[in-house]
């Protein structure tokens, strides 16, 4: 069950977070996606150790805890969508096509609205998409 996604810009300001757990989770799942952002970086600005390649977007598991898998996902823009699972036992291919439809819905919304998207993000659109897909 997916209990948290990110979309952070490519310079690490977030763009939307959003868990769906309760409220005393919510600090922890923060805590878990700003701490992801590391291994993203260095995956990115290293990739010799960090296995796959620079062309591919989807990063997959960054790290395990103990009741939670992190996955990654960089866009072109070096936009970051970060998705926290406690299913410990999914399967890389159904995160990817989760984290895949919500880059789309990110990029529709940033479509439509335009320029103006930062000013009013998060958009109905994407705010919307990403609650059937959890």
């Amino acid at each position: 069950m997916i209990v948290c996604i990110a979309v952070v810009g490519h310079q690490n300001n977030p763009l939307y977070i959003q868990s769906f757990t309760e409220a005393d989770d919510a600090l922890k799942l923060h805590h878990i996606v700003h701490c992801s952002l590391d291994v993203v970086d260095e995956r990115v600005n290293n990739p010799k150790k960090s296995g796959p390649l620079l062309n591919e977007t989807f990063l997959g598991l960054l790290y395990p805890t103990e009741n939670y898998k992190v996955y990654g996902y960089l866009t072109n823009t070096k936009v970051k969508f970060i998705l926290v699972t406690t299913d410990l036992d999914v399967r890389d291919a159904d995160v990817r096509n989760a984290i895949e439809e919500a880059e789309t819905l990110h990029s529709l919304s940033s479509l439509l609205i335009g320029e103006f998207h930062l000013l009013c993000w998060p958009s109905v659109i994407f705010h919307g998409g990403v609650f059937p897909l959890m």
